[in-house]
């Protein structure tokens, strides 16, 4: 009855079903691998954030180079202001509101500077705001950031004015300054007035936003797909059983329908009489 299941045609469903599912539940099972590697990040992020509330800093050397788990990180560096080379960020957003960061080269003993994020101011960036930094040896602590940075919208690093910087990152300030420059740098959290301190960011792909949410979303998707893959195997299998069924019953779906075997003699002679007006001949 099931002989069908060695067809050429059915040999081709089988194989693409038993590929098919397990393609779905790896791809279902890697997405929801993704998604709990977001959370894990995210809890993190905070984790790192209640550090940096705390103070609970660690050297700078020890969280380098920036990574997932360091991002966000309190770090602490100590050296020296630059105070011959002073950058402005312009274009940045704090609240919803535009302004600029302050940004300032701390000279460290490990013959790399490391830029330092002081604090943001409203406006446009106007040099004559900006408190001076301080001067002589310094410790300073602050949120560990990756050099990844948004450039400036509407203009290109070398459209901007002189002592203003598009993009925080090793890249763009080694044209700016005659040192070696960390691919990191830290915001500062403890700010005085007027600056105000410049919340973390967390790196690109982590922390719960719409694109975790998605990957959650893709993980039912495949599954789904998996048992729609075995759903159609299924009904695909019980119509052919059935045409199967029938065929060996010698009935078969194009034959027309038997025609009802004609009434006895008999019988329409009865129904003739009985149809007759009464006292016919």
């Amino acid at each position: 009855m099931y002989r069908f299941l060695l067809t050429p045609r059915w040999w081709g469903i089988n194989v693409f079903v038993v590929l098919a599912i397990p393609v779905c539940l790896f791809m279902g099972s890697w997405q929801l691998t993704r998604f709990e590697a977001r959370v894990d990040n995210h809890q993190q992020q905070e984790r790192s954030a209640a550090d940096a509330a705390e103070a609970r800093t660690a050297p700078l050397s020890t969280l380098l180079p920036v990574t997932q788990e360091t991002s966000g990180r309190a770090a602490r560096a100590t050296g020296r202001f630059d105070t011959e080379h002073p950058l402005l960020v312009p274009d940045r957003r704090l609240d919803g509101e535009r302004g600029f960061y302050v940004l300032n080269l701390l000279r460290t003993d490990s013959g790399k500077a490391l830029p330092v994020v002081r604090g943001w101011l409203p406006g446009s960036p106007d040099p004559g705001k900006v408190p001076e930094a301080p001067d002589g040896e310094v410790t300073v602590t602050g949120s560990l950031q990756s050099t990844e940075s948004e450039r400036t919208p509407g203009a290109s690093p070398g459209a901007l004015p002189e002592g203003q910087l598009g993009i925080i990152s090793d890249a763009s300030l080694v044209n700016l300054v005659p040192y070696d420059v960390h691919a990191a740098w830290i915001t500062v959290q403890r700010t005085d007035a007027p600056l105000k301190p410049v919340p973390p960011v967390a790196p690109a792909n982590t922390g719960l936003d719409m694109k975790a949410f998605q990957n959650l979303g893709y993980t039912a998707e495949w599954f789904v797909f998996a048992g729609f893959v075995l759903f159609m195997w299924f009904r695909l299998f019980r119509r052919e059983a059935e045409l199967a069924k029938d065929a060996e019953l010698g009935l078969s779906p194009e034959d027309p329908a038997p025609e009802a075997p004609p009434a006895p003699a008999e019988s329409r002679d009865d129904a003739t009489r009985t149809r007759s007006p009464s006292g016919a001949a």
